[in-house]
């Protein structure tokens, strides 16, 4: 069944066409390669995986809550609103929280798989092309295995969020190529890997949690990939080419914050939107949520050299400046981690079935 059945409204259009204006770097010379870039171009060629044989898709998910995913990370739990449905109205918003955040996963890989495309084009490095070449295909397969849980296992999808495509359209407007790796490889990328932690890490479905789990693994490489090129070009900025980047950092990242707030699922439910969002707006648990998204992009930022008063004084009023000693390097090889010991329990529960049925 196509992707327009599943909306939960209708669109303008199945099609969103940005006008671009950019130019393509060839590069002759093949063998000027940074270390530490084609160190991450070898272990992204490795790393490839197929969706269709590396994800068990015969897994069901429960009809009451999909992901297995706790109350407390539903935005209006503990609210008025909340706790005036019945459970059936709750089954209902864990179904649509869960296709929302899910929906907004999908839209995102596919600017990822964009932006990445751009930046093969326009980055002048051929270490650089190399290592984003291999990250095209990543997202390719990340746009799939959304798309196939979406479609498949929840049968409704989300348009894009306002916000969210704010971002990706200043992202793909901008001609140079450096704010191209800022906007997707260190920001979208950035709270998505946070984002997906909290599912990997609380969902209880085996299904939605493999399917982070692996797509964590490969995202973790690209944020390390912008973290790279832009950590070697930032030093050789002006002072007012310094300051354009940070004025988009931080309006990329309040763009982000809002991104959360889930408005589009009160309205689509018929829920008080104002309601809900005053709650979303003020409530304690939230506030932690949507500031615990921003753990892996505040110390790359810091570590990219984009830490000026203007960031700073951003990061202070959006209470995420703490993360700035976070161990970005350290999270990346966690996500390597749990992504291994998932494949090793899978294949242990696939061979004790297969002995079991042998044994029968």
């Amino acid at each position: 069944m196509s992707t327009a059945s599943h909306y939960v409204c209708d669109l303008d259009g199945m099609d969103w066409r940005v006008a671009q204006d950019f130019e393509a770097n060839f590069r002759w010379e093949y063998d000027d390669g940074r270390e530490s870039l084609l160190k991450l171009y070898r272990k992204g060629k490795r790393q490839q995986w197929d969706s269709d044989t590396r994800i068990d898709w015969s897994q069901d998910l429960d009809p009451e809550n999909p992901a297995g995913m706790p109350d407390e990370m539903i935005a209006i739990y503990g609210s008025p609103v909340w706790n005036r449905l019945d459970e059936k109205g709750r089954t209902r918003i864990r179904h649509h929280v869960q296709a929302w955040q899910l929906s907004q996963f999908l839209h995102g890989e596919q600017g990822a798989l964009v932006c990445t495309a751009k930046i093969v084009q326009q980055v002048p490095g051929i270490d650089a092309k190399f290592y984003a070449a291999t990250q095209v295909m990543d997202e390719a397969r990340h746009v799939e295995a959304f798309s196939r849980l979406l479609h498949e296992k929840y049968e409704l999808v989300y348009p894009i969020n306002p916000y969210l495509k704010a971002l990706i359209e200043d992202t793909l407007r901008d001609s140079r190529w450096d704010m191209t790796y800022l906007g997707m490889q260190v920001l979208i990328e950035g709270v998505a890997l946070a984002a997906f932690g909290l599912i990997r890490d609380y969902a209880r479905n085996p299904l939605s949690k493999s399917v982070t789990a692996y797509v964590m693994q490969d995202e973790s490489r690209h944020v390390a990939f912008g973290r790279l090129a832009l950590r070697d070009y930032y030093p050789q900025l002006t002072d007012q080419e310094r300051d354009e980047r940070e004025e988009f950092v931080v309006e990329g990242c309040y763009l982000l914050r809002d991104r959360f707030l889930a408005d589009e699922v009160w309205e689509c439910l018929g829920l008080p939107v104002a309601e809900c969002k005053d709650w979303v707006d003020h409530s304690e648990l939230m506030r932690v949520y949507r500031t615990s998204l921003f753990s892996r992009i505040v110390p790359t930022i810091r570590d990219i050299g984009l830490w000026g008063p203007r960031i700073r004084k951003a990061y202070a009023d959006m209470g995420i400046l703490g993360f700035a000693e976070g161990d970005v390097e350290g999270m990346g090889l966690r996500d390597e981690v749990v992504a291994k010991e998932l494949d090793a329990r899978l294949a242990e529960i696939t061979s004790t079935a297969e002995q079991a049925a042998a044994s029968a």
